[in-house]
Formats: C-alpha cells, structure tokens, sequence
C-alpha cells in the first residue's frame, strides 16, 4: 500500500481500482470543463499571510453549520453514483462522517436508499438531497421518508432543472449498474477488487427510486423515468412548498448570483449553498470560490452561507472560511477516498483535510476557526 499523503494520491489510487465509467464520472465536467479546472485553480491564487512568535497552542478547528456541531467546517457533499466507487459506498461514507464529526449528506440519486443508510449507521442523523422531479407525489413520499428516517437538514439542489452534457458519460455510456458491453467487461475485469465487492453487495440501482415510483421496477424503466422527470419549471413558489412540507432545517445548493442569493434568503432556508455543481451543468460560469464574496456580502448577514466546487486541501478550507462561508463541502475529495480505499479512504480524505486546515491555520496566526477572516489572506489575490 502507497503511503497516502494528500489527496491526490487518493485520486491515482481510485483511477487504478474504480472501473473507468465511474472514475469518469467523478473525474470530470459539462462540455469543456472549463469551470471544472477553474474551481480547483482559483483556489490557488489565493495567497496565505504567514505569521510569526504567535501563540500557537490549544488550536481548534470546531464550528457548527446549520445549528449542528461539527468536528470542521467541512461536510460530505451529496454525490450520486457514490456506491459505484465502491460496494456500499453510501453507508461506508456515512459511517466515516460520523465517526470523524461531520455531517453526511446523502443523494436522491444514491445507490443505498435513504432507509439503507439509516438502518446500517444506527439511526445517526444525516442531511438528505433533493432534486425536484415533476412527479411531486413520489417527492412527497421522498420528503416523507427523509423525516421518517429523522434526517436532520433537507438540502434542495436548484441547479438541475435541466443537464448539461458532460461527454465522457455518454461516451463511456454511463449507467447504473453498468451496461456488459464488450469495453466495460475488459476495463472491470482489471478492477478485481471492485468486482468483489459487487458480488458481496445487493445495492446496484438507485435504492431511493427503483420500487418506489410506480412503474419503475428496473434500470431500463429508470432511465426512461429520470429522462422525463428533471423540471425546468421549477421555481421559488415550489421551494416554499418543499420548506412548508419538510418543516425542519432547509438549505438551498447551487447559487451562484448574488440575485438568486437574495431570493434564497428571502426564502426563510437555513443556509444556501454557493456551487456551480462541480464544474458538471454550466460549463463558463464562474469558480465558486470567485462567486463566494459577492455572495457573502449580498446576504451574509441574513442567511448562512456555505459553498463547494474544487475543495481539495484544507487550505481551501480554510480559504473559504477566510471570504465568509460558514461551511464547505467535499464530494471529489472523500470520492476519490471511497474508489481508493472504501470507507477507510473516506476517513483517511477526512483526516489529511483536517490535518492541513489545523496547521495552515496556525501558519497564518489562528488557533479558532470561529474567528478566521480576510486578515489571513493577502489583499489583491482575492
């Protein structure tokens, strides 16, 4: 075993285990993916301050998002396919969220159904995202089944009303589980490890749709179903509905303007989340670190804001903690931790985060997260 220092070294080790049509799915973004690299790369020009002979001692890295205490301002982001990088991979990643003191955030497009994650992590709160469909009856029961499984936070994803092209899915004909064609059988055939654990696992379709809508009994009733359900008429109003619905804790993912933001607090959420959907709809649109200040000073004060796209380092965290988000989410990052090393990859990806979030922190003369601002951060590189 290569010893595993950052998370890259994560990503070489999930491209050799994890068959390439998921690797690729995980590993990539809409058209050129020009905002895919740009919300890694803008993290970079953003220069630290270094400080010297300040007391480091007795540092801390916990916070809370959302009310909920949290071991760093860092959770899992939802991410579908996740039990495709490995068997289970859902459960695994949620159990090392909650070993480690993060919140999990768990997919409509999981492969583990919402009552498979809650029955094998023991009932441990975790926060669930919602695409919103046209069937609003099988929404409903989704929102119900959420609560029934005592999610703590209902995240709605609004920057999916439609989706963009990303063309190594379609060239790789992405399906779930995938399709036995003649390429698929070579490439999986090289993936021993991950083909084991299929074979010990019964979670090979979206658990929270297949068997829960009518009509949908397998993967080609599925894809049919999906292809027709993303609602591009989505609006503010069905936002409201969902929030009255749910009744619990409520954050808003995929904001990207300062406009949209106001709307968002307007809207009585919790928190909004500042992405462009890892790079994978609008492929153009700005870095979400870029988008992050205005944000922030559009509505920082009425909504807590929290953001994701191209967190790799705990630098980046600490960076985007530095311009006003609350909290950050990881979905590449535990990803390539879960094709690597399944749920031991995911506390590993959690642990070398931490690990340089903690000591850039005090790098930069901080020993509390709470009180980390633009101070830290060099004025023009931002």
């Amino acid at each position: 075993m290569p010893i595993i220092t950052n998370i890259e070294d994560l990503r070489l080790l999930a491209k050799a285990r994890v068959p390439r049509m998921f690797y690729d799915y995980v590993d990539s973004g809409s058209w050129t993916e020009s905002t895919y690299r740009a919300n890694a790369a803008d993290f970079q020009r953003i220069k630290l301050r270094q400080r010297v002979a300040i007391n480091m001692e007795n540092r801390s890295t916990h916070s809370t998002m959302i009310g909920q205490s949290v071991a760093m301002p860092v959770a899992l982001a939802p991410t579908g396919l996740t039990g495709m990088q490995c068997a289970d991979g859902e459960i695994k990643a949620a159990l090392a969220a909650k070993k480690f003191g993060v919140p999990f955030t768990l997919s409509t497009m999981s492969i583990c159904s919402i009552e498979d994650v809650a029955r094998e992590t023991g009932g441990h709160p975790f926060w669930f995202q919602l695409y919103v469909m046209r069937d609003r009856d099988f929404i409903e029961r989704l929102i119900d089944r959420a609560k029934a499984a005592s999610c703590s936070a209902l995240m709605i994803t609004l920057d999916l009303q439609i989706q963009g092209q990303r063309h190594k899915d379609l060239k790789n004909g992405l399906s779930a589980p995938p399709k036995l064609t003649v390429p698929n059988l070579l490439n999986m055939a090289t993936k021993l490890r991950w083909g084991l654990g299929m074979l010990g696992t019964r979670h090979h379709g979206f658990g929270n749709i297949v068997g829960h809508v009518k009509g949908v009994e397998n993967m080609g009733s599925l894809s049919e179903w999906t292809a027709r359900q993303f609602d591009p008429a989505l609006s503010w109003n069905d936002v409201q509905w969902i929030k009255k619905r749910w009744g619990g804790k409520l954050i808003l993912k995929g904001i990207q303007d300062a406009e949209d933001a106001r709307h968002a607090a307007d809207s009585g959420a919790d928190a909004l989340v500042v992405s462009n959907h890892g790079g994978r709809q609008l492929d153009g649109a700005l870095s979400s670190i870029s988008a992050l200040p205005a944000i922030v000073d559009a509505v920082g004060r009425q909504i807590e804001v929290h953001m994701d796209g191209g967190i790799c380092s705990g630098q980046d965290v600490l960076k985007a903690r530095a311009l006003g988000a609350r909290g950050t989410y990881i979905g590449r990052a535990f990803l390539y931790g879960l094709g690597a090393m399944g749920e031991a990859g995911v506390t590993r990806a959690l642990e070398i985060i931490h690990k340089e979030l903690d000591l850039t922190m005090a790098f930069c003369g901080n020993t509390q997260i709470d009180q980390v601002d633009k101070t830290i951060l060099i004025a023009g590189t931002y």
